[in-house]
């Protein structure tokens, strides 16, 4: 589904996918984060994903009163706090994503799946 914006002029339509990639560009920017994480469902592994993948670390949600609910999937460094670095990414894309669209951003869950060295 994708998030719509209406005004007087008309309305602006912008793809789940495009948000999910400005939500991992901006994902990407934080300290601590070693870079988005790609779950495989059959044997549970977690694989780093490239830059240009980086919307599959990410998922978008529209819901009816025009809110975004983001999940993001990453892999934190090792020695890092982890609940400060969740919390600056959940800043950083909020704000982002807000700036960028114009859309508001109820929540921004953020799903450690692994830390490296």
């Amino acid at each position: 589904m994708s998030a719509k914006i209406e005004n007087e002029y008309g309305s602006i339509t912008v793809s789940d996918e495009v948000l999910a990639n400005i939500a991992g560009i901006a994902t990407m920017e934080c300290y601590g984060l070693v870079g988005m994480a790609s779950k495989s469902s059959a044997d549970g592994i977690v694989e780093l994903l490239r830059r240009e993948h980086l919307s599959k670390g990410v998922k978008v949600y529209s819901e009816e009163d025009n809110y975004l609910v983001i999940d993001l999937y990453i892999v934190v460094e090792f020695g890092t706090r982890i609940s400060t670095v969740a919390q600056n990414i959940i800043d950083k894309v909020k704000y982002t994503v807000e700036t960028m669209t114009g859309m508001k951003v109820k929540k921004v869950n953020v799903n450690v799946q692994g830390v490296r060295v």
